[in-house]
């Protein structure tokens, strides 16, 4: 297991965890600009890598 597969397996659960963190700060303090935690949310969820995908460093493993 190399670097990136291990960046990969954190990621996905970070941004989900950061995702839903905004989200709860912004019910709390009514400030709409948290709600842009639906973004990491998505992300994380559905496993879209922008980073990964410009920095052709850790894309998915082709079967």
């Amino acid at each position: 297991m190399n670097i990136f597969d291990k960046i990969r397996s954190f990621c996905r659960p970070f941004r989900v965890v950061i995702g839903l963190i905004l989200i709860i700060i912004g019910f709390i303090t009514g400030n709409a600009w948290f709600y842009l935690g639906v973004i990491p949310l998505v992300i994380g969820i559905v496993g879209f890598c922008p980073v990964c995908i410009i920095s052709k460093k850790c894309t998915p493993k082709v079967k």
